[in-house]
């Protein structure tokens, strides 16, 4: 076995604590962009969601390098959870748009009178 998946185990909680990070910052940075007053952040949402995301991971990973956290120091392993976490995230949240577009709006029916 190579000395690398010793040290750093593609099937360590640390790789799920990095895609759960991402994941769910993910979801945090778009439902808060998604409620903007710009018209641009807003309709790009998921993209800016996944790009905050994703600088956050690469930050987390740097400070490792950097030696802030106790940890081996940056890793390939780690930055590709991050990325699963972030594509997982897109998905769901297209999916979701695209779920909740396809739906008639039940809220905004426009009631027409007899005459």
């Amino acid at each position: 076995m190579n000395n690398d998946d010793d040290k750093d185990p593609w099937l360590a909680p640390d790789k799920l604590y990095h895609f759960l990070f991402c994941f769910f910052l993910t979801l945090f940075f778009s439902a808060l962009a998604s409620l903007s007053r710009y018209h641009f952040l807003r309709s790009h949402s998921t993209w800016v969601g996944s790009i905050l995301s994703l600088l956050a991971g690469a930050a987390k990973e740097a400070a490792d390098q950097l030696g802030l956290f106790p940890s081996a120091g940056a890793s390939a392993r780690d930055a590709l959870a991050d990325l699963l976490g972030v594509l997982v995230a897109a998905m769901a949240l297209s999916l979701w748009n695209r779920l909740r577009r396809s739906r008639p709006d039940s809220g905004h029916t426009r009631r027409v009178l007899p005459v």
